[in-house]
């Protein structure tokens, strides 16, 4: 693990070096809580009298004292503000720096105007109440994230439409420009058309019109720069949240005083660009997503920010290419058929002048002590980026050495998955889109597109070199308990059709995930046991997971179904796989899929009829660089015509036997496996 406080001095370094003022500031600062134990620990011990020496963080024991100072410079660097509304001036309380605070009232006109325009994108119909921010970019156009837009919109092939929402009715997005700290009052708008949700390829960027109420007129949009300065002092306005991916929550909490989902304004440099991304260094947290970077100097937007890398940088989307979206779909050259309520014609050149204060909406910036955590790779090829520290990823798998120790004739007794296993048929998985993937291979002259193993069965993608299903028949009658055996490709098919160690390895790399869990398959006489065992650990039946992904309710579903089996026999068929998307992300040179899913039969002891369900579970959390509001890991009940339509496979008879009849049904998270529909109602 990376050392934390190395992490912070190097922070506060690269901060130091690029801006003088501020950097004299901060030094000002660390030899002040040096020489004032006192001031280092303030915050951090507590009610308790004698804290000691060490401090646990995120898992780490630290100096108490060392961590307090550098975190009070970073504090003075990079000070996270709370946004008030009616408010007749800028306020400081306690500030960390006199420098920002200099800064910020020069720049006080700018932030008011666009404070207003800022706003936090809330839903009703999904898992979460809100999603991220967004912010007015035309009279009546909002700009937001893909990645907060796509999780209640979609392309239906003909335009955008609100997707289906958990209560079997479409979703209502809108949006409330003020959620402050310490008010109740809101001002909200909704959110009418999904004017363009960007392609996966594309910039994080979609549009939204908002329709304005008879209450509230509403703000003046935010204009777009169309260029940005190296070391430009800019801010982002958003709305940070909770992230269940910090790893230490108790750090999060002291450094955010518990408090979050309110409107807060981060002060902070540019320090690079290109033409897809503007790196800035602002603090930002989940939620964050669709937060503008506004330049202090102009009061124009620089950028849309959508992904950060805790203390080293943030990612946002260029103004210009924002304003280069917006402009072809204003001038329909999108897909899309639904046309925004703007006039036609040519998106105007000008940018949207800073309009002045209006007297019944003042804004206070308060400095609440607070500094930013982040985790995650915004780099999608794995690599560190000019900001990150010296050092690469470990290429020492964390499991044992893949190895090959059989030729293709050692498999000719492998019958691999039974279709009549239960006592009716269940055949495998039909592939009814994308046939031109499945890896195919010749064995003893004989054309084949089915890895047999011992009780189970996999297919290949031959573009993504993974598993696309494993089918798997289990007998808990027969059960056997064996050890773990090594890791070995399958000489069936060519090495470079496999996965071996690009991904794989100890943290930041991947665990091999298996599809058909290794126990499943292990029954029978000893001699076919022995044979599944070793048969499990093929990398065919693998796919790159983060170590905390498998587990859970997802652990327990074949178990909690051969309890619900047919008692005189306990057999259940299961198929297991990824969804294989082209936007997946990549990582270290391999697209990682981030959801999975399963899809598990067997005849009901209650009914004596054949039954099948359908799960799915994400593993998108770990995996995503984007800021966004994310609660746990949720293992779902979904309906198998669902599951089809995502994959481009047909169960055949089982998607008739669901008891989740509707395509898009989905039960609410399963928390505990009683949860589960065997049967329908």
């Amino acid at each position: 693990m990376e050392d934390l406080i190395g992490r912070l001095k190097a922070a506060n370094a690269r901060i130091e070096r690029r801006d003088g003022l501020l950097g004299e500031e901060m030094l000002e600062r660390r030899e002040a809580a040096a020489l004032i134990p006192e001031l280092a620990g303030r915050g951090l011990e507590g009610a308790h009298p004698d804290p000691g020496p060490t401090l646990d963080v995120g898992g780490q024991t630290v100096d108490r004292t060392e961590f307090a100072q550098e975190t009070i410079v970073l504090r003075t660097g990079r000070p996270v503000l709370a946004i008030l509304g009616d408010e007749a001036q800028l306020v400081f309380s306690d500030p960390e720096s006199t420098v920002w605070e200099s800064r910020l009232r020069d720049a006080s006109a700018f932030l008011e105007n666009a404070a207003r325009a800022v706003g936090r994108i809330e839903v009703e119909g999904h898992d979460l109440a809100w999603l991220g921010t967004g912010w007015l970019v035309r009279p009546d156009v909002v700009v937001t994230n893909r990645h907060v837009a796509a999780e209640f919109g979609r392309h239906d092939g003909t335009s955008f439409v609100f997707k289906q929402g958990s209560s079997g009715s479409r979703m209502n997005a809108s949006i409330d420009f003020l959620e402050e700290i310490g008010s109740t009052r809101d001002r909200t708008f909704r959110l009418d058309r999904i004017l363009h949700i960007e392609d996966a390829d594309g910039p994080d960027v979609a549009f939204v019109s908002v329709r304005p109420t008879r209450e509230h007129s509403l703000a003046t949009p935010i204009g777009l720069s169309t260029h940005s300065e190296d070391n430009e002092m800019v801010a982002a306005i958003g709305y940070p949240a909770r992230d269940s991916r910090i790893p230490d929550q108790q750090l999060m909490d002291e450094i955010f005083g518990n408090v979050y989902n309110k409107k807060r304004l981060a002060p902070g440099q540019l320090i690079g660009s290109d033409p897809t991304s503007v790196r800035h260094d602002c603090s930002t947290l989940g939620g964050n997503s669709g937060s503008v970077v506004l330049s202090l100097k102009t009061g124009e937007a620089v950028g849309l920010h959508f992904a950060g890398r805790f203390l080293r940088s943030n990612f946002a989307v260029p103004a210009a290419v924002v304003r280069e979206r917006l402009d072809e779909i204003l001038n329909g050259r999108t897909r899309q058929s639904v046309r925004p309520s703007v006039p036609d014609g040519p998106t105007p050149t000008k940018h949207h002048a800073p309009a002045a204060p209006r007297p019944e909406t003042k804004f206070s910036f308060v400095v609440p002590l607070r500094v930013t955590v982040e985790v995650g790779n915004p780099y999608p090829d794995g690599t560190a980026g000019d900001q990150a520290t010296n050092g690469s990823a470990s290429t020492t798998d964390t499991d044992e050495d893949v190895f090959t120790e059989a030729v293709a004739a050692d498999y000719r007794d492998r019958l691999g998955y039974d279709e009549t296993f239960l006592g009716t048929p269940v055949p495998l998985p039909v592939v009814t889109s994308g046939q031109d993937d499945v890896l195919a291979f010749t064995v003893d002259g004989n054309p084949e597109k089915v890895l047999r193993y011992e009780h189970f069965a996999v297919m290949m993608s031959r573009s993504r070199r993974l598993c696309l299903f494993s089918a798997v028949n289990i007998d808990g009658l027969q059960s056997i308990s064996m050890a773990r055996t090594g890791w070995r490709t399958d000489p069936r098919i060519p090495l470079g059709a496999q996965i071996r160690h690009e991904c794989y390895g100890a943290e930041p790399k991947f665990s091999r995930g298996h599809m058909t869990r290794r126990e499943d398959p292990v029954w029978g006489p000893n001699g076919a046991a022995s044979k599944a065992n070793a048969d499990s650990m093929h990398v065919t039946n693998a796919v790159p997971q983060m170590q905390p992904f498998n587990g859970g309710v997802w652990l327990e579903l074949e178990n909690y179904a051969l309890q619900n089996a047919r008692k005189d026999d306990m057999r259940i068929s299961v198929f297991t796989g990824p969804f294989l998307t082209p936007g997946d992300p990549t990582r270290f040179g391999v697209q990682i899929p981030t959801e999975f899913w399963k899809v598990i039969a067997f005849i009901h002891d209650g009914t004596g009829q054949l039954c099948a369900t359908g799960y799915t579970m994400s593993q998108q959390d770990f995996l995503r660089e984007e800021e966004f509001v994310f609660g746990k890991h949720k293992t779902s009940q979904r309906s198998i015509a669902s599951i089809e339509q995502r994959t481009g496979l047909s169960f055949g008879p089982l998607a008739a036997l669901d008891p989740l009849e509707d395509t898009e049904g989905l039960v609410s998270e399963l928390t505990d496996v009683r949860q589960i529909r065997f049967v329908g109602r």
